[in-house]
């Protein structure tokens, strides 16, 4: 496999969306048409801080890391958030995850920034390996509330 890791491109779209369908089924749940295109436009938007990374292979997406920065209370530097990570289900287990928080962790270096987080469902335990590997959860635990 002769991985690229790469920002986005406009030409990606459609096959972005394939594999944003696949993350979205995998978790159980939808965000409708009008969330997925304006999470599209902030992706390609040069001053938004969404940005995404995708992964490819002979000129196929086989994953993508959706991240953004943000100032931080516990530090100087901002911090790197891992908002989404996906994987086609046929190249998993093959590096591409990997490949992809390899490139993160190379992008907040550059950056300066003081890490990158993340959250996972705990039911997601092949995720959780990969994620183990680099260290060990903190132990926060994530609470959402509607408003």
């Amino acid at each position: 496999m002769a991985l690229l890791i790469r920002d986005a491109r406009e030409t990606d779209e459609a096959a972005w969306r394939t594999l944003w369908a696949g993350y979205l089924a995998f978790y159980g749940t939808e965000v409708s048409e009008e969330v997925t295109a304006f999470t599209w436009a902030r992706i390609l938007d040069p001053a938004s801080r969404v940005s995404m990374r995708v992964a490819e292979d002979d000129g196929r997406l086989l994953g993508f890391a959706i991240h953004h920065y943000h100032d931080s209370t516990w530090d100087i530097a901002p911090e790197g958030y891992l908002e989404d990570l996906f994987v086609d289900g046929a190249a998993r287990g093959k590096g591409v995850g990997r490949a992809l928080i390899d490139d993160l962790v190379a992008i907040s270096r550059r950056h300066g920034w003081r890490g990158i987080y993340w959250h996972v469902s705990e039911k997601n335990e092949r995720a959780r390996r990969l994620y183990d590997s680099y260290v060990e959860t903190d132990g926060h635990l994530r609470y959402r509330l509607a408003t």
